[in-house]
């Protein structure tokens, strides 16, 4: 295993901060390594602390009767310079659990109101994103959105669609449209299962 000997603070941002870490490789050679992480304090650094509380939270949600819609949005992204399509999500803020994130997050964006679904723990505990780049993890929620599109408690710098799609719409976006991965895979169960929470069920 390697050896992290140092972390140095590289910025100071509100959202998102670049360290560089000063580390000797399992080879015994010195590595620099720079890591994103949403953690305001060298201390918060997962690498540090050891815990894996969420920094965020995507809501995988369905929309109508038949539960044959899945809740989308649309979003021009700096990243990328283009828009792509992704689930709800945000950021867990302090002392918020990320379930009650989840409700507020998806009302933000979408001015839908979201019926979290109890799920075993597996299913939604905090997993890591992109972790050659950041410590972050994200939580998933499930469950059912109800109510009207609005956008009126989207933030000023959001540029945010929302979209109820079905299957039909789904395949198209898997086909010719930008999608985020952790949402990709997740259409892809919802084209496949009849009833798109199966997957959640304990055996």
């Amino acid at each position: 295993m390697g050896k992290i000997n140092h972390v140095e603070k590289m910025t100071d941002n509100r959202f998102l901060n670049m360290y560089n870490v000063k580390a000797t490789s399992v080879h015994d050679t010195p590595v620099n390594y720079y890591v994103a992480s949403r953690a305001e304090k060298t201390e918060d650094l997962k690498l540090v602390s050891r815990e894996n509380h969420p920094d965020g939270v995507l809501i995988y949600s369905i929309y109508g009767e038949k539960h044959d819609k899945v809740v989308l949005i649309r979003q021009y992204r700096y990243t990328i310079g283009d828009y792509i399509y992704e689930f709800p999500a945000g950021l867990v803020e302090p002392g918020e659990d990320f379930h009650e994130g989840a409700v507020r997050e998806l009302y933000e964006e979408t001015g839908l109101l979201l019926e979290p679904l109890h799920v075993p723990e597996e299913f939604e505990k905090p997993y890591f994103t992109t972790i050659g780049m950041t410590d972050e993890s994200c939580a998933a929620v499930y469950g059912y959105a109800s109510g009207e599109i609005s956008a009126a408690a989207q933030e000023d710098s959001e540029e945010i669609e929302v979209i109820l799609a079905d299957r039909d719409e789904v395949r198209r976006i898997l086909k010719e449209e930008k999608v985020a991965i952790m949402c990709a895979y997740m259409l892809m169960h919802f084209l496949k299962d009849e009833e798109p929470f199966d997957f959640l069920k304990r055996e």
